[in-house]
């Protein structure tokens, strides 16, 4: 695996953990003052507002972490065959 490819792959991990780090301050109630809530928000939110708008609205759940999760699996699953 060249560097690159191990670098985009720690990348995508690492957004995956903000997520993940995101819809747990979502379920216990997000304080705006929380320095490590505040990070994860800013860095997501650019990528998850676009899906969320794409998507129709189902009974006030969000599934848009869901996917971009989803979508960066598939991308570090392409990056490992490539490299």
């Amino acid at each position: 695996m060249g560097p690159i490819v191990g670098l985009l792959t720690i990348i995508c991990y690492a957004f995956i953990v903000l997520i993940l780090v995101r819809v747990a301050f979502s379920w216990i109630g997000p304080n705006p003052r929380n320095r490590l809530f505040m990070i994860s928000y800013q860095l997501t939110e650019p990528v998850l507002a676009p899906i969320r708008n794409l998507l129709p609205q189902s009974m006030g759940i969000d599934l848009s972490p869901m996917i971009v999760a989803f979508l960066l699996y598939m991308a570090i699953n392409v990056l490992r065959r490539a490299g």
